[in-house]
């Protein structure tokens, strides 16, 4: 249990460096972006862990797939609950930059900050382990140059389970953005969770370029366009399809609708119609 013990420490000291940063940036809202860098940093930091507990957890801590799997629902939802405000996803914020929520330049801002805080959650991730709290962390940073992929199929049916992956996801997180975050938080958390799962002998399901980023792409086994033609250009298709689908058409680039034919709300009496024919 020591080896658990070490991870939580890990997990809450993360969750009390982002939660600092969203307190402070609350006085400064023009600086708003580094939420989603805090954000990002949470996310990508902690699972960092839950994949080292997922690949040598079991028999060097004794931490079973029912552990990781309840690790890595408590996580998501803590992020949830902490990052409320921001996203973490660059797909997300160019779902919202294409529904014509938010300007270029906090768009691309906000991008940037989310691969930086990916970035410096690698750095700090590495230092932990060098640390050696623990066995597994000791075998951890032997493993570290040797990482394993989160990419367990080819090219192409690694583009293919992304983009699906992505399509439900993406779908149903336009359908429950508007919902309490009571709700909202919650069912995100458990379909990352299972998509995750579920797809874990395929590409591990992240939905999240700065995640995958972050947790695959430093692995040998593939090279870097791979990868991102997998783990960006993937869930890219699969959010654009997503946002057709849900609401007809981008309203960055189409303003008419490409795929329903929206009605009226307001209904002609047909008095008026015939006094309209006369004239």
């Amino acid at each position: 249990m020591s080896g658990l013990n070490a991870s939580l420490g890990y997990f809450l000291a993360v969750g009390i460096l982002a939660a600092s940063v969203r307190t402070l940036l609350q006085k400064w809202p023009k600086f708003s972006f580094l939420l989603e860098f805090a954000s990002s940093f949470m996310l990508v930091a902690c699972w960092l862990e839950v994949q080292t507990i997922v690949e040598v957890g079991q028999w060097a801590g004794g931490l079973g797939p029912d552990v990781t799997l309840t690790m890595l629902f408590a996580l998501l939802l803590t992020h949830g609950v902490i990052c409320s405000n921001a996203l973490g996803n660059p797909n997300l914020t160019l779902q919202k930059f294409l529904q014509l929520d938010t300007p270029t330049i906090p768009t691309l801002l906000a991008i940037a900050a989310q691969f930086a805080g990916a970035h410096l959650a690698i750095l700090v991730a590495l230092y932990y382990w060098s640390l050696e709290l623990t066995d597994m962390h000791m075998i951890k940073n032997l493993m570290s140059r040797e990482c394993s992929t989160s990419l367990l199929v080819s090219v192409h049916q690694g583009f293919f389970t992304e983009t699906v992956c992505a399509l439900v996801f993406h779908l149903i997180y336009l359908n429950l953005r508007h919902r309490s975050a009571l709700i909202r938080v919650p069912l995100v958390a458990a379909l990352l969770t299972f998509l995750s799962n579920s797809a874990s002998g395929y590409t591990s399901a992240y939905i999240n370029p700065s995640l995958s980023y972050g947790l695959t792409f430093h692995c040998p086994g593939f090279s870097f366009l791979q990868y991102a033609a997998v783990y960006w250009l993937g869930p890219f298709i699969g959010m654009i399809l997503a946002l057709l689908l849900y609401m007809g058409h981008i309203p960055r680039i189409f303003a008419k609708n490409l795929l329903y034919f929206q009605k009226t709300r307001f209904k002609v009496r047909k008095g008026d119609k015939a006094e309209k024919k006369k004239l």
